[in-house]
């Protein structure tokens, strides 16, 4: 009887960790990531170099937009957890952590090496309503430092290229319909609650872009090559 117990008990353990081991590395790069953010917030707080383009200043406060602001952190976090839970879908869990820890890594870099900040905010809130009580909230806990790129825009971009490119959803036109109108809304919503300048916005989609040809295109590639030398080998 104790064997059993004890052999059903290891199985109990190998089957967990060949499902959850795979949660490792989110885990621990995203303790990497909240400590050295944490200090980039309490250390970069007046030195800092002035992010800004004429545009911005036509760009208008829209109150509103704080809620796809906010639901980012759902988005981005359900869509890799999506990933993660499908056997099927474990190349494209890891295809998508690495497209969200490079760009998050070189933000880090970059909010190091060049301080940055902006200082598009209101002095005073426009209306008071429950929204713009919302980013006063926001914004008490969030300094206007360390923006470039914009990681909200860059993670939406990341997260919506994760589902496009997924075959989890390669059969859901209304999923892949529905990430792109929220990602475009949260890109949106980073400029007109004054969070980023649109030049943070600009340098995230190009590095975005760049990371998408990286990550899928090339692989796609190399993958219908492999495919191909082997369709030729076998006749």
């Amino acid at each position: 009887m104790r064997k059993r117990i004890a052999n059903y008990i290891q199985d109990r353990r190998q089957i967990l960790w060949s499902q959850y081991k795979h949660l490792i590395p989110l885990v621990l790069y995203m303790i990497f990531y909240m400590t050295w953010w944490t200090h980039l917030e309490g250390a970069v707080t007046t030195d800092f170099r002035i992010i800004h383009m004429e545009i911005d200043d036509h760009i208008p406060f829209l109150e509103i937009f704080i809620i796809p602001y906010v639901a980012w952190f759902a988005y981005v976090s359900v869509t890799v957890l999506a990933l993660f839970f499908r056997d099927d879908t474990k190349k494209d869990y890891y295809r998508c952590l690495i497209f969200l820890f490079t760009g998050m890594t070189l933000f880090l870099l970059i909010s190091t090496l060049m301080p940055n900040g902006h200082q598009l905010r209101p002095q005073v809130m426009p209306r008071d309503n429950m929204f713009t009580r919302m980013i006063a909230a926001l914004w008490r806990t969030d300094t206007p430092t360390n923006l470039w790129p914009s990681i909200h825009v860059y993670n939406s971009l990341g997260a919506h290229f994760a589902i496009a490119r997924s075959k989890a959803f390669e059969n859901h036109k209304l999923i892949k319909l529905a990430s792109m109108l929220l990602a475009l809304s949260i890109i949106l919503s980073t400029m007109f609650i004054k969070q980023h300048s649109f030049f943070d916005v600009l340098t995230a989609v190009f590095l975005a872009i760049v990371m998408y040809v990286i990550v899928y295109k090339r692989n796609h590639e190399a993958t219908r090559s492999t495919q191909e030398n082997l369709s030729l080998t076998q006749e």
